[in-house]
C-alpha cells in the first residue's frame, strides 16, 4: 500500500452499511437522565467567557447528510435527534492565540497533552507522517514584541527511519522508578515505539500487530500498561517495563473489522472498544485470570524464564453492541458509567450499557443499551476525527472538516440545556483530526490535515 493510499483511506466516509434498527429513547429523558448524573456525581460547572476570536452560536439538533439517499435509519436518526432541545448559545471559552505549521506537508492524526506534569508546564505530542513532534506553549508575555514569544515551542522531533511510516496516534505516561516522561506512537507499519524524552531517543519497540495501530491508551493507575487497537480486528496488553504481551482481546467474538478507538475507565477495570464492524465491546480487566496475568508481567523476566510469558487470550467481551451507531465508530470514551461515541453521523452520543437503573457488575453481554443524549454538530461525515474532554470531563471539543472546533460546557443536570459554541479562524479550513486539553484545561490544541496545530486560549 503507498504513502498516498493510507492517506486516503483515512480521508474517505465508509459506505453504510445494514444495521439494526435505531435505538429509541427512554421517555422523559431530561429527569431521568438529571437524577441519574446526579446520583453519580457528575455534576459540573464551569464559566463561560466571550472570545472575540471566536464566533458563537448554537449547534443545530438536526442531523446532516451529504448523502443524495436517505435510507430508513437515517430519517429515523434524524426523528430521534429532533426531541432534543438546541444548545443554548453562549459566549465561547477559548479564543485564538497561536498556530504553526509542520514542515512535512502530510495530515496530523494525532495530538495529546502530557497529563503528567506539573500544571504550570503544558507539553504535547503531535503526531502525522513519519514524524513525532513534541511541543510547549508558552505563557505569552505581553511587554515582547510579536513575534518573539510564539506561544508554541518545539522542543524534540523524532523521524522514523521508515519513510513509509505514518503515525496515526500517540499517549503519554511515566516511568514508575525514574518518573521520567514516556511517550508511545504507533501507526500504519503496526510497530508501537516507545521515546524517552530525557534521553532523546527511542527506547523500545513493540511488534505483535498483523497490522496498522489506530490508538494508544496507558492504563491509568498502573502506568507500565499500554493498550493498542489494531486494524487486525484485536487489542493488545503490553507491559512496557517488561515487556510482554499480557492479552490480545479478539477472536470469536470480537471485533469483525478495524479497531479505531479505545478507551479505560477511570478505575482501570474496564475497556471499551470501538471499530469499523459498527460495534462498541466491553472488556473486563478484573477477571481473576486477566489480574493474575497483570501481575504476573510485572515480575516476569524473560532472561530468566526458558518458557515465553503466558499471554491470554479472551476471545469473549463482557458486553457488546451494534445499536448505538450505523456506520465507522471511530472515537470512544468513558464518562463515569456512562459512554460517549461517535460515528459519521454529525452526532456524539452518550449512552449506558445495560439500563439505566443497572451496575456496572450486573451487566452481561447481550444486555440493551439506554441512549441518554445526542450532541448534534455540522459538517463531519468522515471518519478518523476525535474528541477530547478536559481533565474533568467537564468541557467537551470536537473539530470539523471545515476548520470548525465545536465546544460544549457540560454543566447542566439536564442536557438539553448543554451550552455550545463554536471556535472559528479565517485561516482554519482544514479537517480537524483530533484535539487536546492542557492539564488545567487553559489550553486547547487542534491539528489538522493540513499540517497545522493551533493553540486556543481560555478566556478568564
Amino acid at each position: 500500500m503507498t504513502e498516498n493510499s493510507v492517506s486516503e483511506s483515512k480521508e474517505e466516509q465508509s459506505v453504510n452499511d445494514d444495521a439494526p434498527t435505531p435505538e429509541q429513547s427512554a421517555p422523559d429523558i431530561a429527569t431521568t437522565v438529571a437524577a441519574e448524573l446526579s446520583s453519580r456525581g457528575i455534576d459540573c460547572e464551569d464559566n463561560a467567557s466571550l472570545d472575540s476570536a471566536s464566533v458563537f452560536s448554537a449547534t443545530t439538533t438536526t442531523t446532516t447528510t451529504r448523502s443524495k439517499s436517505k435510507s430508513p435509519n437515517t430519517r429515523k436518526l434524524r426523528k430521534l435527534c429532533r426531541r432534543a432541545k438546541a444548545p443554548k448559545m453562549v459566549q465561547p471559552l477559548y479564543k485564538y492565540s497561536h498556530h504553526v505549521r509542520e514542515d512535512h506537508n502530510h495530515q496530523i492524526f494525532g495530538v495529546q497533552f502530557n497529563p503528567f506534569l506539573d500544571r504550570s508546564q503544558a507539553v504535547f505530542a503531535t503526531v502525522g507522517k513519519d514524524r513525532v513532534s513534541i511541543y510547549e506553549c508558552v505563557k505569552r508575555n505581553p511587554e515582547l514584541e510579536a513575534g518573539e514569544d510564539d506561544g508554541i515551542r518545539l522542543l524534540q522531533v523524532y523521524a522514523d527511519p521508515d519513510t513509509d511510516e505514518s503515525f496515526y496516534t500517540c499517549a503519554w505516561s511515566y516511568d514508575a522508578i525514574t518518573r521520567d516522561p514516556v511517550l508511545a506512537a504507533a501507526g500504519y507499519r503496526g510497530v508501537i515505539r516507545i521515546f524517552n524524552i530525557i534521553k532523546h531517543q527511542c527506547a523500545k519497540n513493540y511488534i505483535g500487530h498483523g497490522h496498522a495501530i489506530n490508538e494508544l491508551k496507558f492504563h491509568p493507575v498502573l502506568p507500565q500498561l499500554l493498550l493498542s487497537g489494531s486494524k487486525d480486528h484485536s487489542l493488545r496488553l503490553w507491559n512496557i517495563q517488561t515487556d510482554v504481551c499480557v492479552a490480545v482481546f479478539g477472536g470469536v467474538e470480537g471485533h469483525r473489522d478495524e479497531v479505531l478507538s479505545i478507551d479505560f475507565d477511570l478505575r482501570g477495570d474496564r475497556i471499551m472498544s470501538s471499530g469499523m464492524d459498527h460495534s462498541l465491546k466491553l472488556w473486563r480487566l478484573n477477571k481473576p485470570d486477566i489480574k493474575e496475568a497483570i501481575e504476573l508481567s510485572s515480575t516476569f523476566n524473560a532472561s530468566k524464564n526458558t518458557a515465553p510469558f503466558p499471554t491470554i487470550k479472551e476471545h469473549f467481551p463482557d458486553f457488546s453492541t451494534r445499536d448505538i451507531h450505523r456506520n465507522y465508530v471511530d472515537c470512544v470514551q468513558w464518562f463515569g458509567d456512562f459512554v460517549f461515541s461517535k460515528s459519521c453521523e454529525n452526532s456524539i452520543v452518550c449512552w449506558k450499557p445495560g439500563k439505566l437503573s443497572a451496575q456496572r457488575q450486573d451487566i452481561k453481554p447481550q444486555d440493551s443499551t439506554t441512549v441518554l443524549h445526542h450532541f448534534d454538530y455540522k459538517m463531519c461525515e468522515i471518519w478518523f476525527v476525535r474528541f477530547a474532554f478536559n481533565a474533568w470531563q467537564k468541557v467537551l471539543a470536537l473539530g470539523n472538516q471545515l476548520g470548525t472546533t465545536f465546544v460544549w460546557e457540560l454543566d447542566s443536570n439536564d442536557p438539553n440545556l448543554t451550552k455550545c459554541s463554536q471556535l472559528v479562524h479565517p485561516k482554519c479550513t482544514s479537517t480537524i483530526r483530533q484535539t487536546s486539553f492542557s492539564k488545567d484545561g487553559s489550553i486547547l490544541i487542534c491539528v489538522c490535515d493540513d499540517s497545522t496545530v493551533w493553540r486556543w486560549d481560555r478566556v478568564n
